[in-house]
C-alpha cells in the first residue's frame, strides 16, 4: 500500500522540445499526494505540457516522469490507459460531449471503461453530482449550463471514477466571482474529502494561492522556486516577487533588447530624410 506522505508525482531532469524551440530544459519537481499543488509561470513556458507529460498524451526527449511509481513513457499502451482511469482530468473549457446531458456526459466514463449496471451507474452519477450541486441540472444539455455550471459538471464527470489525482487545466478563468467561489471550495473541500491529489494549471494568483498546499513555479524550462504558498511570499528572488506582485519590471524587463533609444531615433530620422 502507497505511503499517503509520499510523493505521488516525481519529475526527473525532463527535456521536451517543439521543433526547435526547448520547452523543458531539465526541470525536476515533486507533486507531493494528497495535497493540492499548483503550477505557476508566464505564459508560454509549458505548464499545460507539463500536464499532457503527465498523463502520457506527449513523451519526453529525455527524463523520467513517475506518476505513483509508474514510469509513464515507458508504459505500454494497455498499462497506460489503466494508468488514466486514475486520473481525472477537468479541462479549461470543461469539454463536456454536447449531444448528451449533463447526466449521460458523467456516466460517460463509467459506461466506457466498466461493465457496472444501470442501476448503480445511475447511483454513482447523482452522487458525484449532488458533490458539486447538478444534481439539479442531470437532464439538461451542456448548451444550457453557464460557464461555472460547466465546469462543475466537468469536476463531477473527472471524479467518477474515482481517481487518486485530478489533473486542473485553468479551471478559474473566465469565471465570474460567485462561480469562482465555488469552484475553489469545491476543489479545495472534494481533495481533502476524498483524499484526492490536485495538480492545477492556473494565471490566477490569488485564487490559486489560497487553496494550494504547495506551490512550483517554472520559468525558461526549469523550476524557478517550490514550497508552500508562504513561502513563495518570502521567497528572497526578486523573479518570484516580481511574478507574485505583477511588477511590470523587474529580473524581467518591460523593454525588449533593443539599440539604445536615442541612437535609434536619430538613425530613423537619418533613414527618413535620405
Amino acid at each position: 500500500m502507497s505511503d499517503p506522505n509520499s510523493t505521488l508525482v516525481k519529475i526527473r531532469d525532463l527535456h521536451f522540445s517543439r521543433g526547435s524551440k526547448a520547452i523543458f530544459k531539465g526541470l525536476s519537481a515533486d507533486v507531493p499526494r494528497g495535497k493540492v499543488t499548483t503550477i505557476l509561470g508566464p505564459s508560454g513556458t509549458g505548464k499545460t505540457t507539463l500536464l499532457k507529460l503527465i498523463g502520457g498524451q506527449e513523451k519526453p526527449r529525455s527524463g523520467r516522469i513517475e506518476v505513483d511509481g509508474e514510469h509513464v513513457a515507458g508504459l505500454s499502451r494497455k498499462n497506460l490507459f489503466s494508468l488514466r482511469k486514475k486520473m481525472g482530468m477537468l479541462f479549461q473549457s470543461g469539454a463536456l460531449l454536447t449531444d448528451l446531458t449533463v447526466f449521460d456526459n458523467v456516466a460517460f466514463p463509467l459506461r466506457e471503461h466498466t461493465e457496472l449496471p444501470e442501476s448503480l451507474i445511475h447511483k454513482l452519477v447523482l452522487m458525484r453530482l449532488h458533490a458539486v450541486g447538478l444534481r439539479g441540472a442531470r437532464d439538461l444539455m451542456p448548451a444550457e449550463l453557464s460557464g461555472g455550471m460547466a465546469r462543475r459538471a466537468a469536476l463531477a464527470r473527472a471524479l467518477v471514477m474515482d481517481p487518486m489525482m485530478i489533473l486542473y487545466d485553468e479551471p478559474f478563468t473566465g469565471q465570474d466571482p460567485i462561480s469562482m467561489g465555488v469552484l475553489l471550495e469545491l476543489i479545495s473541500t472534494v481533495n481533502k474529502a476524498l483524499g484526492l491529489t490536485s495538480l492545477i494549471v492556473s494565471h490566477d494568483l490569488g485564487e490559486a494561492l489560497s487553496i494550494s498546499d504547495h506551490v512550483i513555479v517554472i520559468s525558461a524550462g526549469v523550476v524557478v522556486e517550490s514550497g508552500s504558498p508562504d513561502q513563495l511570499h518570502n521567497s528572497e528572488s526578486a523573479w518570484v516577487q516580481q511574478f507574485l506582485n505583477g511588477r511590470p519590471d523587474g529580473p524581467v524587463p518591460f523593454q525588449l533588447s533593443a539599440p539604445n533609444y536615442a541612437e535609434d531615433l536619430a538613425s530613423d530620422e537619418e533613414r527618413l530624410s535620405v
